[in-house]
């Protein structure tokens, strides 16, 4: 039997959510959409809903000592330098260098919380 369900979306757990808000307002250029302070965030982008929230006490050690995570958010961009530049100025300067592959050019950064960013400029 196939579950049917209406749509997916990211999300990405902190015990202090703002610092997480007040990053991805400055990178994304734009508010959430709903914001519940100290609790929960949501920003509505082109084909992606990202929730940051707090997790509830009875599940906090469960993110509080969880390893680095897989999942990486990707960010297709249209000019990699500029995008290195605004994390930059956001104090955020991507540790590595850019890579380039036969799909495009990306490049790695991460968010206050240590969450993996890619920011990807496709091939043209």
């Amino acid at each position: 039997m196939k579950f049917h369900y209406k749509t997916a979306w990211v999300t990405i757990a902190a015990t202090n959510i703002e610092p997480l808000v007040e990053f991805y307002s400055q990178l994304l250029a734009e508010s959430p959409h709903c914001h519940s302070p100290n609790t929960y965030a949501e920003f509505q982008l082109p084909g992606l809903r990202l929730g940051l929230f707090k997790p509830r006490d009875n599940h906090r050690q469960e993110f509080e000592q969880s390893e680095q995570s897989g999942l990486s958010l990707c960010l297709d961009v249209d000019d990699l330098d500029a995008a290195i530049a605004q994390l930059s100025n956001m104090g955020y300067p991507p540790p590595g260098e850019i890579i380039v592959a036969s799909h495009g050019r990306e490049i790695y950064a991460y968010d206050p919380n240590g969450n993996r960013l890619i920011l990807h400029q496709p091939q043209r």
